[in-house]
């Protein structure tokens, strides 16, 4: 058993403090739970005035961003693909998922998806400040989730040899039944 209880919270940097609260608010009814605000960052005593706000991700899972007003305007790692980098959420159903979908193409937000993944069908879009978010909700059957679970090793051992992608759950991407595998 891991001795982590659970992730106490996520830290990003954001544009607007008060835009991005109001934003995970309406599209994700996340709570706005606490704010600290410092001149001072206080692990380094770095002269840095910033706002850090924390949201409620649901189940005790805490979502935070730092405005940092003095800094060079924020961007994103150029050698990363855009759509590596990012954070998935899970919600309870497909009705969760396409209703979240809806609000957000109705204010003209961009939405991919939903992509069938096999094990979760998730969408994709971007908050204001430019990180990419992901809602699943989860499709596995327990039968899948131990074939997946019986082949991570080897296909962790294959990739690390090859950088080639393994094939041992080839079933999740061309249809077949997991139970032949």
């Amino acid at each position: 058993m891991p001795f982590i209880d659970r992730i106490h919270h996520v830290a990003y940097r954001c544009k607007n403090a008060k835009q991005t609260v109001e934003w995970y608010q309406k599209y994700l009814d996340m709570d706005f739970i606490l704010a600290i605000a410092e001149n001072e960052v206080p692990s380094t005593k770095e002269p840095d005035p910033y706002m850090h706000i924390f949201l409620d991700a649901g189940n005790g899972n805490v979502l935070a961003f730092f405005e940092l007003p003095t800094r060079p305007e924020m961007g994103r790692d150029e050698n990363t693909p855009a759509w590596t980098q990012h954070l998935a959420l899970k919600v309870d159903s497909m009705e969760t998922l396409d209703k979240v979908k809806a609000k957000l193409e109705a204010d003209g937000i961009g939405v991919i998806g939903p992509t069938d993944h096999t094990i979760f069908k998730s969408i994709y879009f971007f908050d204001p400040s430019g990180h990419r978010l992901e809602l699943a909700v989860d499709t596995a059957t327990p039968q899948m989730n131990k074939a997946l679970d019986a082949v991570k090793w080897d296909m962790l051992n294959e990739w690390d040899r090859t950088k080639k992608a393994p094939q041992h759950a080839r079933w999740m991407h061309d249809g077949s039944a997991v139970e032949s595998h």
